[in-house]
């Protein structure tokens, strides 16, 4: 990962999501990517939609957590809080344009179906997998999805290895419109 002078402690909050799969390289499939929480401050980044979705993101968080876009829409009452929010889909797609343009570092991750599928649930939820061989179904849970982001932890270590996620060239200062209190929203547990 190249170094762009940016300081920052690796003790932030990142964010997680699922994409279209595109190929950087012949057999490599990205169709999840993870970026630093302050790039959805980048002025890229539709705003005041990603200032609002960190803002949500980064309120209560452990230092170092990944959170999955789904975790998010978990704790907006499955989405419905998400208008009061911001646009999802507009800012992923604002942020997946900054990771092809190289405006901001993001580990890509070509995640299996079910790991993948995982982090596309919400924590507490369930996915249920057809065996047509054996024609019964094997269940992967919170414990699984646990797995995963502790698999997706190990490869943002190595992947920054002292050179934290560049979050772009972000100006907002992480207080001034990420700090906005959203009243009507539940507090993460």
């Amino acid at each position: 990962m190249p170094d762009h002078g940016f300081e920052q402690s690796t003790s932030g909050v990142y964010l997680l999501f699922a994409h279209e799969a595109y190929y950087p390289a012949p057999g490599q499939e990205i169709n999840t990517s993870l970026v630093a929480a302050r790039a959805l401050l980048h002025p890229r980044v539709r705003q005041p939609d990603g200032a609002r979705i960190h803002a949500r993101l980064t309120r209560g968080r452990r230092p170092g957590e990944i959170v999955p876009l789904a975790t998010l829409t978990h704790e907006l009452d499955g989405g419905t809080l998400w208008p009061q929010v911001g646009d999802w889909q507009a800012v992923t797609a604002d942020l997946l344009q900054l990771i092809h343009d190289d405006a901001c570092d993001a580990l890509g991750l070509g995640l299996p179906l079910i790991a993948r599928t995982l982090m596309c649930t919400g924590p507490t939820s369930d996915v249920r997998v057809y065996d047509p061989a054996s024609e019964n179904y094997q269940v992967f849970g919170p414990a699984d999805r646990i797995e995963v982001l502790v698999e997706i932890g190990r490869q943002l270590a190595r992947a920054e290895a002292g050179h934290p996620l560049w979050p772009g060239d972000v100006p907002l200062p992480a207080g001034d419109t990420a700090g906005e209190e959203f009243p009507c929203l539940p507090h993460p547990q």
